[in-house]
């Protein structure tokens, strides 16, 4: 059987015209500018006039030119199916979250790093241009032991044989349970087979999984390092699930380059990340997904210890000068997912409008350049320079004075643009 091709770069030009430009690292904005795209690259930035040679015209009208959005922690097969859809109806989900990826991507995130799920079927549809959605660098199943986060078994699935028949939630790709280290190996083995950017495990407790208390050290240090040896012999690495200091302490000292969440650390740990340059992955994660947990379950007792965290983890973050990225962690919500932008906007409790934008950008970007060869977009992403990829929205406002814009991208986003292409032009005539 051929296997289908990647979508080809777009053959045309495009001129973005009288732009001021956020650049993705930069405070400020730019002076009226030119931006010509050919192919899926930027090629020219000038102060100077483009004389257009043939290239389709963009009038800026003075508006916003910046990158496109990145969201560093999401789940894009677990967003749009209820869990029982997500684990049992492979095809529903799968036609769900193509549906959802197209909206992810006309919210403005052109890119998304996908922390836990089978994603690389979306992922392919996506890059072949059967589905419109956004670039994904996948991890594949989320990599847990018995009775950790993300073991979403039931009491009759047990006992475990290891090496005996797998449950609906494993066979799906969702997460896939591991008990020793020769396991870790084959099933990061599994994953990068499959082309995962980058391998996720879950390190510690987690909210949503019912049989897996926060203060649970799940891994054994054994485990977590073959892990990290997988991963370094694909020439990429390892993130962790991680709240507590111990599993967070634990997972560095196995190699771990990126703590996903964080948010029952301590001082001592914060400087400890800060020490060994670990990128933080940070979600400012909403009420509304606290209370979606119903109350009186262990589940929401859970949320409920987590979440004063938040503001506090953000402020070690700061104080320490650590690598932070920013990402949603949107979970089994339709409702919540259109709040992407929203989520992103509520950073300006810890950081200017400039500082929240180039997290999303910029400092993302750089975070999956992590993935070396396993990075299954070479390029510069995150940037708006010459040579970097032409992943693009153009807004009608000043987001560095209201970072608000981001939260209504149907009205405020005129133009998206990803690898070249526009997928959304409304700038008036």
């Amino acid at each position: 059987m051929a296997e289908s091709e990647p979508l080809p770069a777009p053959s045309g030009a495009i001129l973005f015209e009288n732009v001021r430009i956020f650049d993705g690292k930069a405070s400020t904005l730019s002076a009226a500018s030119n931006v010509l795209v050919k192919g899926n690259v930027i090629e020219r930035i000038s102060t100077a006039a483009i004389e257009p040679a043939g290239a389709e015209v963009i009038s800026g009208g003075g508006r916003v030119l910046m990158p496109g959005l990145i969201d560093a922690h999401w789940h894009a097969m677990l967003i749009a199916s209820t869990p029982a859809e997500a684990m049992g109806d492979v095809g529903f989900a799968n036609l769900a979250a193509g549906d959802e990826a197209t909206h992810t991507l006309m919210r403005g995130f052109t890119t998304v790093r996908d922390v836990g799920g089978p994603v690389f079927g979306l992922k392919r549809a996506i890059d072949n241009g059967i589905v419109v959605g956004p670039r994904i660098y996948p991890s594949g199943a989320m990599i847990t032991v018995t009775s950790g986060h993300g073991d979403f078994r039931q009491f009759s699935d047990l006992p475990r044989q290891i090496g005996g028949p797998f449950t609906p939630m494993e066979r799906n790709g969702g997460s896939i349970v591991v008990d020793s280290p020769d396991e870790v190996r084959l099933r990061a083995r599994e994953q990068f087979m499959q082309g995962a950017a980058h391998i996720k495990i879950t390190a510690g407790g987690g909210v949503s999984s019912p049989f897996s208390p926060l203060d649970v050290t799940t891994f054994t240090e054994a485990e977590l390092r073959a892990a990290v040896e997988i991963a370094d012999n694909w020439g990429t690495y390892v993130i962790a699930h991680a709240f507590t200091m111990d599993s967070i302490n634990k997972a560095i000292a196995a190699g771990v380059k990126c703590i996903e969440h964080g948010f029952l650390m301590d001082e001592d740990t914060a400087r400890l990340i800060a020490e060994k340059d670990i990128w933080l992955s940070l979600q400012p994660l909403p009420e509304m997904l606290r209370q979606g947990f119903r109350e009186g379950t262990v589940e929401r007792a859970k949320a409920d210890e987590v979440w004063p965290g938040i503001a506090r983890t953000y402020e070690l973050a700061k104080k320490y000068k650590i690598k932070t990225a920013w990402g949603t962690d949107v979970l089994f919500s339709r409702e919540l997912a259109r709040q992407q932008g929203a989520i992103l906007a509520s950073l300006i409790r810890w950081y200017t409008p400039a500082e929240a934008l180039a997290m999303a950008t910029g400092t993302n970007a750089e975070l999956l350049q992590l993935s070396g060869k396993r990075n299954p977009y070479p390029g510069k992403l995150g940037v708006v320079e010459e040579g970097a990829l032409a992943d693009l929205l153009l807004v009608d406002g000043n987001p560095l004075e209201n970072l608000e814009l981001v939260a209504d991208p149907e009205k405020n986003f005129l133009v998206i643009m990803k690898d070249g292409r526009v997928y959304k032009d409304t700038v008036p005539n």
